[in-house]
């Protein structure tokens, strides 16, 4: 391999690293903390996104979360933007790699979904709309966070490949199914009927 070869891997690692310091600021487990909550990962299923935040009850944090996660995400597309497309890439999914395995929580952290629906809306706003809309209907009909993230981000993949962005598709394929993965837990209590439901504490 030519130093010219090996020069472009340097340039793509060094956003993916700027990408996951980004996305490993785990603003669930902060803002609970700062607002006198305790350690969001001792309740509920241990998470520390939006969902699990507001088994704490507190609306506004759970909102405040969702916002941040997702932002981190966007927030990192843009920054990677300015360079390349490539280098967006590479910053999107070292925001989600991040926000899934903190170094500051000892690699556990969230299950990426606001994370992914930042990512999207910095790449391509048709599809984060597609994982929006797919979100809330799945979850106003069943109740269920977990089922309506993973059928948001099976659409936002489809609407992706039906309007032919394939390197964002390919992305966006490889990102859920990185999400899917870590959703394996809710995927067994859905089949099971012990999925917790929206607004549930337990």
């Amino acid at each position: 391999m030519s130093s010219g070869d090996w020069s472009g891997v340097y340039y793509y690692l060094l956003f993916f690293a700027g990408g996951y310091l980004l996305g490993s600021i785990p603003f669930g487990f902060i803002l609970t903390r700062i607002v006198g909550l305790g350690d969001v990962r001792r309740i509920g299923s241990g998470n520390i996104g939006a969902t699990n935040v507001l088994r704490t009850g507190n609306k506004k944090i759970a909102a405040l979360t969702l916002i941040l996660d997702a932002a981190k995400g966007t927030a990192a597309v843009l920054l990677g933007a300015v360079w390349s497309e490539g280098a967006a890439m590479a910053a999107a999914l070292g925001a989600f790699v991040g926000h899934l395995f903190p170094v500051w929580l000892n690699f556990r952290g969230g299950k990426g979904v606001a994370t992914y629906l930042g990512i999207l809306l910095g790449l391509s706003w048709p599809a984060a709309a597609s994982f929006a809309v797919a979100w809330l209907l799945v979850a106003f009909v069943t109740r269920y966070s977990s089922l309506a993230a993973l059928a948001a981000s099976a659409v936002s993949v489809i609407t992706l490949a039906v309007m032919t962005q394939w390197p964002v598709a390919a992305l966006s394929s490889l990102l859920a199914a990185l999400l899917f993965i870590r959703h394996a837990g809710n995927i067994g209590r859905l089949l099971r009927g012990e999925e917790a439901r929206i607004g549930q504490t337990h």
